[in-house]
């Protein structure tokens, strides 16, 4: 019934399982791939006829962790999964990117890619088994794949380089990179690291495609055995070359006047008319129009390739390692507690920052269990910063990867919770685009964040470089532009401050590229990330003294863990009352740690004290300003440290004789008490007449030099301490041998 076909082989210290032929046999291709415990099942499919009309390549990945993979039911009124998060869209991304330049050209059949995570054992993580199911999936799914594709997660632990970390060791590593590529070559990076140089980066991606090197030879070995017949590519259009020729004859002069436009918009106008009115000619020559469109981008390609690897001279007349011109503004919003302009050439983004309290944290209910955000990073592309009116309102998957890019590249600059206990959320609004946007957000997250009054270790600048590779030469490109981008052969971005990178993505759209490449592109991106940071640095260098007057001051306290359940209340009653009354937000975190967040000083203080008053023990000693709360015949109650109560005895109410205790003290009164001590009982014993009641000064050593002279201790009988009562004390009884 099954034609199972299982492949096997260590690989970083655990092992790795590839199985076809068990389960989801109608799909094109199934592999269920298993690492340590962590399982993903990946299944590709194809249509086997294009659509008509189409003139890109329709591949959608779709990775899915399912609940149950981790012992877990989901949250929610619905108990299923729902929309992906965040960590499904930016793993789906980390698989489209390496495998989609490696269809074959032409193949326009809607492909799709699901993978599902079945099985997770909290310590390797699912995106590497996916990226390689995935991989071998394809491979024997008879499309036309040009792979396979390796990927590895590399990390540095004291120094040295670990495969595939587990999540105990990434806790410990400066470096989180995952890097997929051929036998030939390296095709997508994805990183977060701790200011380390370029040569440590390029060792670090080197290492990762060495180590991944087996496992290519492992999906090989299992294609050989199980793959599917091969897909018929449709023949190429007859007439293709005669019409490719016409088309230059008839438009590439003038795509060359029109790329050598330096303004985008008008750039734009100008090559939409050349396409206009070459397609006029070709219409009334009765050509194939469909055919003419899709090569007339070949023919754009060409023109712009072509004159950069002849003449060094780029679209917008900038040589292949110019910075466009650079302006760079603070406190831009005036409401806003941070916020900058960052324009470089046509790409601008208007970044603010926002101070929150631990209350504003984001919550994520991962697979490994459920943890805390409090730097949030998010970035919109609304379709007016490219001069379109286009869809809107919806996060897309592109948003959320640039988003997670400059998030990367800031993270390991943020303060400690300890140092700035404050939640930081940081919206990018590209409000002009023409290439190199997640950078642009890099730089402006900085200054905003500086702006707002965030101890940022240092200052933190990307830039993106692109690649030209002809047969006939190699231009590596320093901050490229939207059509660079589009017609070259890479999109390599690298983000960092002056001693180091902190984030480096990669994505290549051809086979690969080689390890020189990839070295003089790290070396022009740190001239042009140190150029960008000192045009940051005209602006703002560091993080303001104080944050905004329209941001909330938090005051931290510690308290003891035993005191928390009183500062919270029944109900969380006391910690309500606090809040409403002085509009502060209060946070309590479970070892003690108090956070109080408050525009408003008075009122902050005013919390704090409130706080301070339950957690705090009297001291003997200390004079407090209390409120009688109960009156007896032996004296007076009073409320005078948060909700404490002591005993002010009849013979510490005043000087001198008290007949009543309502002669002195009633219900209400506010008073001034000294406490005497506490008793074993913890009991708390005070003294009204020690105080003076206008002032609150203490006066007990004139009050206790009186009672000497008068002697008033010894005729009234009373206990000093303000422990005894006015009745006659029972002479004691002699004691029997």
């Amino acid at each position: 019934m099954f034609n199972i076909q299982k492949r096997e082989m260590m690989w970083g210290g655990r092992k790795l399982t590839l199985e076809t032929g068990r389960i989801a046999r109608q799909a094109d291709g199934a592999v269920l791939a298993t690492y340590g415990d962590t399982m993903v099942l990946c299944c590709a499919t194809f249509q086997k006829s294009a659509k008509p009309g189409i003139d890109f390549f329709p591949l959608s990945v779709h990775y899915q962790e399912k609940t149950f993979a981790a012992g877990k039911i989901p949250g929610g009124f619905f108990k299923r999964e729902g929309r992906p998060a965040e960590k499904e869209v930016l793993t789906s991304r980390l698989i489209d990117r390496p495998i989609r330049p490696l269809f074959a050209d032409g193949f326009r059949n809607e492909t799709q890619l699901i993978l599902t995570v079945l099985s997770h054992d909290l310590e390797n993580d699912p995106d590497i088994p996916a990226m390689i199911g995935a991989s071998a999936a394809l491979c024997i799914s008879g499309a036309p794949f040009m792979g396979p594709i390796g990927g590895a997660r590399v990390g540095m632990v004291d120094d040295e380089f670990v495969l595939n970390p587990t999540s105990a060791q990434m806790e410990d590593s400066a470096m989180d990179l995952v890097v997929a590529g051929t036998q030939e070559g390296v095709l997508m990076v994805e990183s977060e690291v701790n200011e380390l140089t370029e040569e440590t980066m390029l060792d670090a991606v080197m290492f990762g495609h060495r180590e991944f090197q087996p496992v290519i030879d492992m999906i090989i070995d299992l294609a050989e055995a199980s793959a599917k017949e091969p897909y018929d590519l449709p023949a190429p259009p007859e007439g293709k070359e005669e019409m490719a020729a016409r088309l230059a004859e008839l438009a590439g002069d003038r795509l060359r006047d029109a790329y050598a436009i330096t303004a985008k918009q008008d750039r734009v106008e100008a090559v939409s008319t050349v396409k206009a009115d070459a397609m006029a000619t070709l219409e009334q020559e009765e050509a194939d129009l469909e055919l003419a469109s899709k090569l007339f981008k070949n023919l754009e390609k060409d023109v712009v390739r072509g004159n950069i690897i002849k003449t060094g001279n780029r679209i917008d007349g900038r040589t292949t390692v110019d910075v466009r011109p650079i302006v760079c503004e603070t406190g831009v919003v005036p409401r806003a507690h941070g916020s900058a302009l960052f324009t470089r050439g046509e790409t601008q983004a208007l970044v603010v920052t926002t101070l929150g309290t631990g209350q504003d944290e984001q919550i994520i209910d991962a697979l490994e269990g459920e943890y805390r955000q409090n730097f949030l990073l998010h970035y919109n592309f609304p379709p007016y910063s490219v001069g379109e009116a286009g869809r809107f309102g919806f996060t897309g998957r592109r948003e959320i990867g640039h988003g997670k890019l400059a998030w990367r590249a800031i993270h390991p600059m943020l303060p400690s919770k300890e140092d700035f206990p404050y939640t930081v959320r940081v919206v990018s609004e590209i409000t002009e685009s023409n290439g190199s946007s997640s950078m642009a957000t890099v730089c402006g997250t900085s200054m905003s964040m500086m702006d707002a009054g965030v101890p940022l270790e240092k200052p933190c600048a990307g830039i993106a470089m692109g690649l030209i590779k002809e047969d006939d030469g190699v231009a590596v490109l320093t901050d490229i532009l939207g059509d660079e981008d589009h017609l070259g052969d890479m999109d390599f971005k690298v983000a960092g401050t002056a001693d180091g990178i902190t984030s480096l993505q990669m994505d290549i759209k051809i086979t690969s590229i080689t390890e020189d490449i990839m070295k003089q592109a790290l070396a022009q991106a740190k001239d042009g990330r140190m150029h960008i940071l000192g045009k940051m640095a005209e602006a703002i260098t560091s993080g303001r003294d104080d944050v905004s007057d329209f941001a909330p001051r938090i005051t931290t306290l510690q308290v003891p863990k035993d005191k928390i359940r009183e500062i919270i209340g029944t109900g969380g009653k006391v910690i309500r009352e606090i809040q409403e009354t002085t509009g502060c937000k209060v946070d309590i975190d479970d070892d003690g740690v108090v956070k109080v967040a408050s525009s408003d000083v008075e009122a902050s203080a005013k919390a704090v004290d409130w706080i301070k008053s339950i957690v705090a023990e009297p001291e003997p000693g200390v004079i407090y300003r209390g409120k009688v709360v109960k009156v007896m015949d032996f004296g007076a109650f009073v409320n005078f440290l948060g909700q404490r109560d002591g005993l002010v005895h009849i013979s510490e109410l005043a000087k001198g004789r008290t007949a009543q205790v309502t002669d002195v003290a009633n219900e209400g009164d506010e008073v001034w008490v000294k406490c005497l001590g506490i008793d074993e009982r913890g009991k708390v014993r005070l003294s009204m007449r020690v105080v003076d009641q206008e002032s609150g000064e203490d006066i007990e050593e004139a009050v206790r030099a009186e009672d000497e002279e008068s002697g008033r201790g010894r005729r009234e009988g009373g206990d000093r301490d303000g422990g005894g009562d006015d009745r006659p004390r029972r002479p004691r009884r002699p004691r029997r041998d």
